[in-house]
């Protein structure tokens, strides 16, 4: 009887720790608040597979929902990509390498910007957690093999489809030279996970409640509200950052945020951050790894990653 009460699994990654009780440290510049926007461009296959929906699917095609999906890709994205310029935002681009053959004009705009390129899988219409470990890192291998191909640099960060993972998820993507996660959401703040062979890697905070999928498709909020909700969360953590630094991610998608009338409310959230800007350093889920490794170096190790 004494085993059902037993310790709960846990999954081994990293211990808890209460936010209240770290050792302090600030962002680049004294800053305490470190924004990011997580712009997710996506490609769906057509006639199969997963994709978030707008109306029922009867059948496949499912003509109604692909393109409602690819709305972001051919026009979405673009008016997106116009409102950064404005506001110089830069954005981290979490991208299929699917659209380096469907659209690749649409991620050279996004690296001409000077954006961090981060992997996403090759397609949103699978799910990663279904594949055996020799699958799972040969995906994960192709995805930071096309990206440095394409835009001349190696991606260092991760967010799988669907926020799908296997038990060895972390360990393969660090064997397979990432240096970052930001499929858990789990602090405000980057934590180190441990890996199988010893290296670290790093969670670096990614939103699943600033998060237009789960706000508009889920929650069946619209643009209003949901720009409400970022300047609510960007207000209520400058204010708490006074007493820890913190990370606020914003997740986009442009089928949803690129639609005309919700497009006029993300630019009054990110208007309203922007008027903060000399408070906050606004910045990249990948530069937010880069200055952890100078707060917490990692141990002396030789990474023998696969090629």
């Amino acid at each position: 009887m004494d085993s059902v009460f037993a310790p709960l699994s846990h999954h081994g990654r990293f211990p808890y720790s209460a936010i209240t009780q770290r050792c302090d440290f600030h962002w680049p510049a004294g800053k305490r608040l470190a924004v990011y926007i997580g712009f997710n461009v996506e490609h769906f296959a057509f006639g199969e597979g997963l994709g978030a929906k707008l109306g029922a699917a009867f059948n496949e095609p499912d003509v109604l929902n692909y393109s409602w999906r690819e709305y972001g890709n051919r026009v979405g994205a673009w008016r997106c990509l116009e409102l950064f310029d404005q506001l110089e935002m830069p954005t981290g681009l979490i991208a299929n390498t699917a659209l380096y053959d469907h659209c690749p004009e649409l991620l050279q705009a996004f690296q001409r910007r000077g954006d961090e390129v981060i992997a996403h899988g090759h397609s949103n219409a699978y799910h990663q957690g279904t594949l055996n470990e020799q699958q799972e890192a040969a995906l994960l291998l192709h995805c930071r093999r096309r990206i440095g191909k394409e835009s001349g640099q190696l991606p260092t960060g991760w967010l799988s489809p669907w926020i799908g993972e296997s038990h060895l998820t972390p360990d393969l993507l660090r064997e397979t030279g990432y240096r970052y996660t930001l499929n858990w959401s789990h602090d405000d703040q980057p934590v180190a996970m441990r890996t199988r062979n010893g290296r670290r890697l790093w969670a670096v905070p990614y939103p699943q409640e600033v998060n237009d999928i789960p706000m508009i498709i889920a929650r069946k909020l619209d643009g209003s509200a949901f720009a409400q909700m970022i300047i609510d969360q960007f207000d209520e953590m400058l204010r708490q950052s006074d007493h820890q630094p913190l990370v606020m991610g914003i997740a986009l998608h442009p089928y949803l945020v690129g639609q005309p009338y919700r497009l006029r409310h993300l630019r009054r959230a990110l208007e309203h951050i922007q008027c903060h800007r000399e408070a906050i350093w606004m910045t990249t889920p990948g530069r937010i790894c880069d200055h952890m490794d100078t707060i917490m170096p990692p141990d002396q190790e030789r990474d023998q990653e696969r090629e």
